[in-house]
């Protein structure tokens, strides 16, 4: 009787016979040097390994799924985005049920799609409106927009690579962030609620303390925004937040430091020049 090590045991060496095949078909077939066949050989493994894996991980309802990962950044053409494949669950069973059941259908669609965007990044990956209303659930992307609209009226904010990567029009979510933050709400509960990493959140609201320095300084927006690095249309939207907040009274205070210390250090540094 063979036990667990043996198994493993003999598992490498088959795959070890299957690498040597592929090797051997590389290196004749397409004429490429041991080095570059092994190249190829890693390169598949990394790409496919997932899709060998035959040992039951996938749960009943989950699937394997291609997006594009975290780390490209919104210049980057979908193209030639760097991808991941991320383990996403389609149907939880009696949970998706007892939710359709008492809230209707719309109701599921958006506790999936909440829990499908939250796997995907949590996994290193970010899904996409289109991935959504087309690959996924098979409806209309002005559908999926509803949803997610609804879903920020409950102050939910899902991990898209549009609200992720900052763009398209849903790039006023660095506005919502900031919102929370002169509310009274920590970078730790801002981060929780909105997928964002707590130095993103400072990143965000120290932009909007500069935006609104600069402003009260008296450069023109196009220089505030230069100055700042946002672009014309965040500072714009930064500047109506500072103007119509009604924020606490510790952050208004927070805030009115701020804009004493950096007019104190411009005007140190006009004296060194």
């Amino acid at each position: 009787m063979l036990n667990n090590s043996s198994l493993q045991k003999w598992q490498r060496l088959r795959q070890k016979e299957l690498d040597q095949q592929f090797l051997a078909e590389i290196i004749t077939g397409l004429n490429c040097s041991p080095f570059e066949a092994r190249a190829v050989l890693d390169a598949v493994h990394k790409v496919f390994a997932q899709f060998f894996e035959t040992s039951g991980a996938l749960k009943p309802g989950q699937m394997l799924f291609q997006v594009v990962t975290t780390d490209n950044g919104p210049q980057i053409p979908l193209a030639k985005c760097r991808q991941v494949t991320v383990t996403l669950t389609l149907d939880a069973g009696a949970d998706d049920l007892a939710i359709k059941e008492q809230h209707g259908v719309g109701a599921l669609r958006r506790h999936r799609l909440e829990r499908v965007c939250h796997e995907a990044f949590q996994q290193g990956g970010l899904l996409t409106v289109e991935d959504l209303a087309h690959r996924l659930f098979n409806c209309g992307e002005r559908t999926i927009c509803r949803d997610l609209a609804a879903l920020r009226k409950q102050k939910i904010l899902l991990p898209l690579r549009s609200t992720i990567q900052d763009m398209g029009r849903t790039l006023s979510h660095r506005v919502q962030i900031v919102k929370q933050w002169l509310l009274g709400k920590e970078y730790t509960e801002i981060a929780r609620v909105c997928c964002h990493s707590i130095a993103a959140i400072h990143n965000y609201v120290d932009k909007f303390k500069r935006v609104v320095s600069l402003t009260q300084s008296g450069f023109e927006p196009n220089t505030v925004a230069f100055l700042a690095k946002v672009s014309t249309a965040l500072a714009d939207q930064y500047l109506r937040l500072f103007r119509d907040s009604k924020m606490l009274k510790h952050r208004k205070l927070e805030l009115e430091s701020f804009l004493k210390k950096d007019r104190r250090d411009a005007r140190a540094g006009g004296h060194r020049a």
